[in-house]
């Protein structure tokens, strides 16, 4: 699949749907698709959110919550292919990414009806990841992640990781999302099949979060599009002292200054109010000033 035959960047913002297929999601909205009736739930929630206007669901069976436990390729498999299949046989049309960061877990998902490889480790926890992508023809979402697993905040508004040291945080960030796509081109990924994410949540802290966020254009001038993945993190939940649950309105906000700033695509698990706060951004930031008004 060619990002360049699904997608006009530029033209709108682009929403992805999260659909986790886990039961430790940070969310709070994860399920486990071995579960009685947990397959229908899922597919359910994903029919909700094609029918609020998502254009991709991105399936993940491995949470990135800090303190996880790590999951093995088979129980990963477990999770995410009876959904991908699922999906991809009533939404023949509908883009699937798979989240993960194994390249068997990824060529899996790919037969079973996926097209994107979301990685939060941008091909680097699997030195087969690049080339499996390549030889796919499968376009890669790269995240910065400078997260340190055993170096947490635990409280009772969740986890998060703590920020990373950073000489200059968005020139650091800027270069090193540059290497991340370097490192695909290198294995074989077209310059056109990739996309950016600078890693909101993923070993930032509080205020580098939101800096990232004011400051996206200095990643889309790497010359990708690019994602932004605010939804519910850790970082809205200690500015606002709220849950995950309770974070719909900072994330709006997270979501509309990335829109602002130029993101491409959301990732977001509310997705038809997320789907409405792009629509009316869009719709703003693209208004003419010579309108009649209708």
């Amino acid at each position: 699949m060619r990002l360049t035959d699904r997608f006009d960047w530029g033209s709108r913002t682009y929403v992805m749907g999260i659909l986790n297929v886990t039961p430790d999601s940070f969310s709070g909205d994860g399920l486990r698709v071995e579960a009685e009736g947990a397959l229908d739930h899922a597919m359910a929630q994903a029919r909700d959110f094609v029918d609020a206007g998502a254009d991709i669901l991105d399936v993940g069976g491995e949470s990135t919550r800090p303190g996880s436990t790590p999951l093995g390729a088979e129980e990963e498999k477990a999770r995410v292919l009876p959904v991908i299949s699922a999906l991809a046989d009533e939404f023949p049309n509908l883009l699937i990414s798979i989240d993960t960061f194994k390249s068997e877990v990824a060529a899996a998902a790919l037969d079973a009806g996926a097209h994107i490889v979301n990685d939060v480790w941008g091909l680097r926890a699997d030195p087969d990841m690049g080339h499996m992508a390549a030889e796919r023809g499968a376009p890669v979402i790269l995240m910065h992640n400078r997260s340190r697993p055993n170096e947490l905040i635990v409280d009772q508004l969740g986890g998060s990781y703590l920020g990373a040291s950073y000489d200059d945080l968005l020139a650091d960030v800027a270069r090193e999302m540059e290497a991340l796509a370097e490192a695909a081109l290198a294995a074989g990924v077209a310059r056109d099949q990739i996309i950016l994410d600078p890693g909101i949540g993923f070993g930032k802290t509080i205020q580098q979060n939101m800096a990232l966020i004011n400051h996206i254009e200095r990643f889309k001038a790497l010359g990708y599009p690019i994602l932004s993945g605010p939804s519910r993190k850790s970082f809205i939940g200690r500015v606002l002292d709220l849950p995950p649950d309770q974070r719909v309105e900072g994330t709006a906000a997270t979501i509309a200054l990335s829109i602002v700033r130029g993101a491409d695509i959301i990732r977001v698990h509310d997705t038809r109010e997320m789907v409405r706060v792009a629509r009316m951004m869009d719709a703003m930031l693209r208004a003419d000033p010579a309108g009649d008004g209708a």
